[in-house]
């Protein structure tokens, strides 16, 4: 038997640990990835490992990269003397 290809709201919310009330406002917003299949949604199996956080998009990337070369620049020197302790 092949594995679905996408998983349903209430599916994702058990394996968030939250309400299936709260997945949907997600996807409704946006911020979940989602097809509208009748009146339900799915959510493709891909789309689970970028919302559990186990893989980075390019973007996410360079934001991690700003802030660490934002933070070097500015607190650099206090970096280094705290390193020393």
């Amino acid at each position: 038997m092949k594995k679905s290809e996408y998983i349903t709201i209430p599916q994702l919310a058990r394996i968030l640990g939250v309400s299936r009330i709260a997945v949907y406002r997600k996807v409704k917003k946006g911020r979940i990835k989602a097809v509208r299949i009748g009146r339900t949604f799915a959510i493709p199996q891909k789309q689970i490992a970028n919302i559990l956080g186990k893989t980075l998009r390019k973007k996410d990337k360079k934001e991690i990269d700003s802030a660490v070369n934002k933070v070097v620049t500015e607190y650099g020197d206090v970096l280094k003397l705290l390193g020393r302790e």
